[in-house]
């Protein structure tokens, strides 16, 4: 398979961290898919964070969403 360039605002990220890509959040000591990764502004907060990484649990359930330094690669099956 033949990947598209990587946006420039996503070129910083480590090259595993990718839409569709298999992750681990330490911080809810779960595994997870990535679905998007882009800028975000929480419409509670007024906060914006740059790349921020959308997440839903692999099989569904709900999305969250952290900051790319907060995850790691998920441990092979």
């Amino acid at each position: 398979m033949i990947s598209a360039p990587r946006p420039a605002a996503h070129q910083k990220l480590p090259p595993w961290l990718q839409e569709g890509a298999r992750v681990f959040d330490p911080g809810r000591e779960r595994e997870a898919i990535v679905q998007f990764i882009g800028d975000y502004e929480d419409p509670a907060t007024r906060r914006f964070m740059k790349n921020a990484v959308f997440l839903r649990p692999e099989g569904g359930g709900r999305e969250w969403i952290v900051a790319p330094e907060a995850l790691r690669p998920a441990d092979a099956r």
